[in-house]
């Protein structure tokens, strides 16, 4: 069972890095083209609002991950965890968002991945940290 809650903590580190960059990414590129240029409906922020959320939360997400890397504010890493599937569930099944052809796929995977990796951030919540070996 070890084994298992480490290969899942695994992944919620390189999920939510991934996703955090991408984030980064779209916002950074958003703010350097436009502000009005991004369009995320599934998001409840439109507008200048949506990239400045994108891209100070994805940060937020980067620090809470590195911090949890280095066994410190653990939480962060966790919250940032929670909120990633509240938005993707709030956004795209309890809104009135309408899929493009094959976007459903997408977003159910989307959903799924989150809620695994907050079982990973779970599980780092509740790690303890490792001692040097050669004391």
């Amino acid at each position: 069972m070890t084994a298992v809650k480490a290969l899942i903590r695994f992944f919620s580190y390189l999920f939510h890095a991934v996703l955090a960059l991408f984030l980064m990414a779209v916002s950074g590129l958003a703010l350097a083209f436009g502000v009005s240029s991004l369009h995320l409906t599934m998001l409840p922020w439109t507008g200048g609002t949506l990239v400045y959320v994108l891209f100070f939360g994805s940060l937020i997400g980067l620090i809470a991950l590195v911090l949890a890397l280095g066994a410190k504010l653990r939480a962060l890493f966790f919250l940032w965890s929670l909120v990633v599937p509240v938005l993707l569930i709030k956004g795209y099944i309890f809104s009135g968002y309408r899929f493009a052809v094959g976007e459903a796929r997408t977003a159910a995977a989307l959903i799924v991945l989150s809620l695994i990796a907050l079982a990973g951030a779970w599980f780092q919540l509740w790690r303890r940290p490792e001692r040097a070996r050669w004391r």
